[in-house]
């Protein structure tokens, strides 16, 4: 299984933050299939690659360190493919991802962290 995690503080309102995750999951064609106010999952949208290496995102929102105006987010993108490429579907999806968050219109990146892939 390949696993890519970050760690994002992002400046923006916590109320305003699932609108705009929603937004920047849709323009990297992945779905919201789950939505809590601390969890929120997204899949890719099948029939572009093959079922092992579909994406899913799994986020975290730290809602005991956020402010007024900044929210941190553990962020987990994986899949079943095993990672024995470094340009996988998985690690181009996670690059996809981090470029989609970092340009985000409704918020200012704050503090990012990516660690290097973890095969699992």
């Amino acid at each position: 299984m390949s696993r890519y995690p970050a760690l994002f503080t992002l400046g923006i309102k916590i109320g305003d933050l699932h609108a705009s995750l929603k937004k920047v999951f849709e323009s990297c064609d992945l779905n919201m299939i789950y939505d809590t106010p601390e969890y929120v999952m997204a899949r890719e949208i099948p029939g572009k690659v093959p079922f092992a290496k579909l994406v899913t995102v799994e986020v975290l929102i730290d809602r005991t360190r956020a402010t007024s105006d900044a929210v941190q987010l553990k962020l987990v993108v994986k899949n079943e493919e095993l990672p024995l490429q470094s340009g996988n579907h998985c690690a181009v999806m996670f690059e996809v991802i981090n470029a989609a968050i970092n340009a985000g219109e409704d918020w200012t990146v704050l503090e990012s962290f990516t660690s290097e892939e973890e095969a699992r």
